[in-house]
């Protein structure tokens, strides 16, 4: 499925980690307990522990010991196990036995039938003795055996029940060693039915026990043959049209992982429960970065709109504010960016949000406010005398005024691109005096919307700085590291990921980057400030960038903020709490402007 022009440069397939993939059941180290105790109430106590540590099919090793408990064996007890007062009169106490326990399950993972019960005693023991307990990983074949095995086929769950259904070579008898070495025949007969469903690691056990309905839990296969490297993957559904639907976007480091969860417990999400039903299958694209498979992800989304994906909203939905081309300019929201000769201030994710914003920015400035041509007002303008307006429409032919209103119409332009002083420091004169009025509500109003407009502002300055530039090429370290092992490189075009490379350790990095060059996506540049993809893709590659580690190799055009698009939250406290304390020398003082031009960094 093509699903944009971008053209990759791959790189060679790349063993995954052991933390990709899993703990493999084989290099799993199971200890598999049983215990006898004197009854099954909180005030009971172990009288044999017995276990055999198994690995890859292969025992280990073996663990038995009778235990003296603080209390009397119950005569029924007696008659179930076997194990008598006598018997365990000369036994070690529990308290003699937990160091030797504790060490030889060491680093395992434990197994019981009914875990709960037996490990319940064990983490009992250790509180009493004030010993942390280790937290081993716990296994429990009750629950695995209810999870794969249907009761027709079982009738029950007992240790005897499944030991005699899987032929297990030692029955259990109620005594600890001999109930351990059946429940580990048990568990191998398990794991050998688990694993025609694709149940190979120590993550994929410990998810079948959860209640996943058995018809999900089987299609987990398929995530076979899915990349075990980054990149982005789709789910379809074919029932409503021939063509397959695609209905649910996403992207991972490690695909083949990522699609398996879906089909276990740890996927929760109702939503995500419904799409799994509806979907008939899923496809995926291998990336040679990761950033490569959240821009695809974010093209999928874009032109196909699936609709389990919460974000899937057209990227043009998004609302600029632009000066429109008059004699008296004003702001205006616009969803077309293609218009040349226009400064777009913004995106605002949506229409409310620039709303505000633009009435802010008429405040602070004196914009005009009125859609209609300028003409003369003969009973005079409401806003101008509220001064929120400079209002140009008095007198649309006085040259003073034509000249006022332009040093408004530069001041707002200066805002909304590279300097926002101005605009603030207005801003903070208002709040100071509407505190000091005690209308405290209005003042936390204008207090929002100037964090939201210079918040824009600082969005504007972020995205035009890559759409303004023609090309950069930056690299970073595969693996976090200083490039031994091999480089990552990203061509970025007028703000569009243009190619993605991948120099295996090694290689000549300047090679990919000139096969990277050749092979790069052709983007033209639109109007100044505007990127030449989504706004999301902008931010994206914008945030790779700016991370930690990133080197430029090479860049044609200038990648620049102002140094002034933005100011920080305690500066604007600070000019507020200075505003509203008089200084000594000249009472209620305004300060004074810095019409300093913003410089660019």
């Amino acid at each position: 499925m093509a699903i944009s022009s971008l053209r990759i440069m791959t790189a060679p397939a790349v063993q995954p980690s052991f933390d990709d993939l899993g703990t493999p059941l084989f290099d799993v180290t199971f200890c598999v307990v049983d215990l006898e105790t004197t009854g099954a109430g909180g005030e009971d106590a172990i009288t044999e522990i017995g276990a055999v540590k198994v690995r890859s099919g292969v025992v280990l090793g073996e663990f038995a010991t009778l235990v003296h408990p603080p209390s009397h064996i119950r005569a029924s007890v007696q008659l179930l196990t076997g194990i008598t007062d006598e018997m365990v009169a000369d036994s070690p106490s529990i308290v003699a036995v937990l160091p030797s326990w504790l060490e030889f399950s060491r680093g395992t993972v434990l197994v019981a039938h009914n875990a709960r019960f037996d490990i319940g005693f064990l983490k009992r023991a250790c509180a009493d003795d004030e010993r942390p307990w280790p937290g081993n990983t716990v296994v429990d074949t009750l629950a695995l055996a209810r999870s794969c095995l249907p009761r027709q086929e079982v009738g029950d769950f007992k240790l005897g029940t499944l030991a005699r259904h899987f032929r297990a070579a030692t029955s259990p008898t109620h005594r600890a060693l001999d109930d351990a070495r059946a429940t580990v025949d048990v568990l191998h007969a398990i794991l050998e039915r688990l694993g025609n469903l694709g149940v190979t690691t120590l993550e994929d056990l410990m998810e079948v026990t959860h209640a996943v309905p058995a018809a999900r839990r089987a299609r987990r296969t398929w995530a076979d043959g899915l990349p075990e490297g980054p990149g982005v993957y789709w789910f379809v559904s074919e029932h409503r049209t021939s063509v397959p639907e695609v209905i649910y976007v996403g992207t991972s480091v490690n695909v083949r992982r990522r699609v398996r969860q879906y089909f276990t417990a740890s996927e929760t999400r109702r939503r995500m429960d419904e799409m799994v039903r509806v979907a008939t299958g899923v496809r995926a694209q291998a990336c040679a970065t990761t950033l490569e498979a959240g821009v695809r992800e974010l093209r999928l989304i874009d032109s196909r709109q699936p609709r389990y994906n919460r974000r899937s909203r057209r990227q043009d939905a998004v609302t600029w504010v632009a000066l429109t081309d008059e004699p008296f300019p004003r702001l205006s929201m616009v969803r077309d960016t293609r218009r040349s000769g226009r400064i777009y201030w913004g995106p605002f994710t949506g229409r409310g949000q620039a709303e505000e914003a633009t009435r802010t920015l008429r405040e602070l400035t004196g914009l005009r406010e009125c859609t209609g041509a300028p003409a003369s007002h003969p009973h005079g303008c409401p806003l101008a005398e509220m001064g929120r307006c400079a209002a140009p429409c008095l007198d649309p032919e006085a040259a003073d005024r034509r000249a006022d209103y332009q040093r408004v119409v530069d001041s707002a332009r200066r805002a909304m691109t590279d300097d926002v002083r101005p605009v603030m420091e207005a801003a903070c004169r208002r709040i100071a005096t509407l505190a000091l009025a005690e209308r405290f509500e209005e003042a936390g109003d204008l207090t929002r919307r100037t964090g939201l407009l210079i918040r824009a502002s600082r969005r504007r300055a972020r995205i035009a700085a890559l759409a303004d530039c023609e090309e950069i090429i930056a690299a970073l370290p595969c693996g976090g590291g200083t490039g031994r092992d091999g480089w990552q490189f990203h061509l970025i075009r007028h703000g569009r990921l243009a190619a993605a490379a991948v120099s295996p350790a090694g290689s000549d990095p300047m090679e990919t980057v000139a096969n990277a060059r050749r092979e790069a996506e052709t983007v033209l540049p639109g109007p100044p400030g505007v990127p030449g993809c989504s706004v999301e893709e902008a931010e994206l590659v914008a945030s790779w960038l700016e991370q930690p580690g990133v080197r430029l190799v090479d860049i044609t055009g200038q990648w620049a903020w102002p140094v002034h698009c933005t100011v920080p939250d305690h500066q604007q406290a600070q000019s507020v709490a200075r505003l509203m304390t008089p200084e000594p020398t000249r009472p209620g003082a305004a300060p004074e402007m810095d019409d300093t031009p913003g410089e660019r960094h």
